[in-house]
């Protein structure tokens, strides 16, 4: 068996650990998560910088993950079929939404962004392409967990974090969700994720009719909600929008 060059396994567990959490990190958190000493630690680190595949924030000295990067995961993305065929169809849907739209697919335990359309104004926005989102408590992950039984078994493993008051981290309300997801064709997250913002999600299903992501739009509680619930129209744009996608994936009427 050809062996293997231990500077490049360290280097890919170190992007791995950046990937997967929602804040920068010290040289001293990675060197002490990959139990290495700081100074091979530095090394890679510098090595993956001046690559563009890490960056440093100037101000504290923390580390994430850089552009370079998220160029090679985009020229990934953009030949996967999913995405490919999602192009034209999640446009349209931020424009009739007036909202940022997103397609997600199971990856690792979550929920991984493979295309963002940024809301259709003005405002200064960031793309999310490459962000993971959590299965129990956002639209995309709801959707995925209720139709593929994959996600369904990681989300019942997983640790449910509760980010906000509104979260639901037991599983048999859990369940219950799902089911509702089910019945009706779509989820939604009322900030159970992130403070003030709503979602809505429904799935894509490919000619096998097997579900291999999730559409959805994501914006202010305030527009995108009324009385506490979706919007109706908001909800129609979603669903429309999951079935286009599916149609082009070979799915026969859903």
């Amino acid at each position: 068996m050809a062996r293997t060059i231990q500077s490049l396994e360290r280097a890919a567990a170190m992007l791995r650990l950046l990937a997967g959490g929602e804040r920068r990190l010290t040289l001293s958190e990675i060197s002490a998560a990959l139990d290495l000493a700081k100074g091979t630690a530095h090394g890679i680190l510098r090595t993956l910088q001046l690559e563009g595949f890490v960056e440093q924030d100037a101000a504290s000295g923390r580390y994430q993950l850089g552009a370079e990067l998220l160029r090679l995961g985009n020229s990934y993305l953009d030949v996967h079929e999913l995405r490919a065929r999602a192009l034209v169809w999640t446009d349209g849907l931020a424009r009739s939404s007036g909202e940022s739209a997103y397609l997600g697919v199971l990856h690792q335990g979550g929920v991984l962004v493979t295309h963002h359309v940024f809301r259709p104004d003005d405002s200064q926005q960031v793309l999310e392409v490459g962000a993971m989102q959590p299965l129990h408590s956002s639209a995309l992950g709801k959707v995925l967990a209720a139709y593929d039984p994959v996600a369904h078994n990681e989300l019942a493993d997983a640790e449910r974090e509760a980010f906000t008051d509104h979260t639901l981290t037991a599983l048999p309300e859990l369940e219950h969700v799902l089911d509702l997801t089910r019945a009706r064709g779509w989820a939604s997250d009322v900030e159970e994720t992130w403070h003030g913002v709503a979602s809505v999600a429904a799935p894509v299903h490919d000619r096998r009719r097997i579900p291999v992501g999730a559409v959805g739009v994501s914006g202010a509680v305030e527009r995108l909600c009324r009385d506490g619930d979706p919007r109706a129209e908001i909800v129609a744009a979603v669903r429309d929008c999951a079935r286009a996608i599916s149609r082009d994936l070979g799915a026969s009427r859903i």
